[in-house]
């Protein structure tokens, strides 16, 4: 067997290679417009009727409120018409699909958690780790789920 190996001649191999390294090239580019693209049209619709009023309301009291607190959650209470227009509106909210977080794709995960961190970064006493868990719980995020977004976290160095 080893004599048989040793006289075939081999095909190179660089040639599928290259192919198939130029295709991911290629579908990661495709990814990263669809990025580029939500990240130029992210939270648009907070900047009209019926969304604006309702956040220049109440933007500034929810920045000075703990994430998830019973004040917090009051406020959200009263910005319900706005946050439901936006919801709808914006496919990167878990509250926009049917199933939550189960309907979303991963281009929406990722949109979601940088929408997390920089929602955070707004808070008096933001955390991002501390979001995260609360969010677990809110939405129903599982296990694995929840450490890939944690370890995401990580890997950008926003946990600091």
């Amino acid at each position: 067997m080893d004599e048989e190996r040793r006289q075939k001649p081999r095909k190179d191999s660089r040639p599928a290679t290259w192919e198939h390294i130029h295709m991911v090239q290629r579908l990661l580019l495709e990814v990263i417009q669809n990025l580029q693209q939500r990240a130029l049209e992210h939270d648009q619709s907070k900047l009209s009727s019926p969304e604006k009023e309702l956040f220049d309301e109440f933007s500034a009291r929810l920045a000075g409120l703990t994430y998830g607190s019973p004040e917090y959650q009051e406020s959200l209470k009263l910005l319900k018409p706005a946050l439901e227009h936006h919801y709808a509106k914006n496919t990167h909210h878990p509250e926009h699909y049917p199933e939550g977080v189960n309907d979303m794709d991963l281009l929406d995960v990722i949109e979601m958690l940088v929408d997390w961190k920089a929602s955070s970064a707004r808070q008096h006493d933001g955390n991002i780790m501390q979001s995260l868990k609360k969010a677990k719980d809110r939405f129903g995020i599982d296990a694995q789920l929840f450490k890939i977004l944690e370890n995401t976290v990580a890997r950008m160095g926003w946990h600091k």
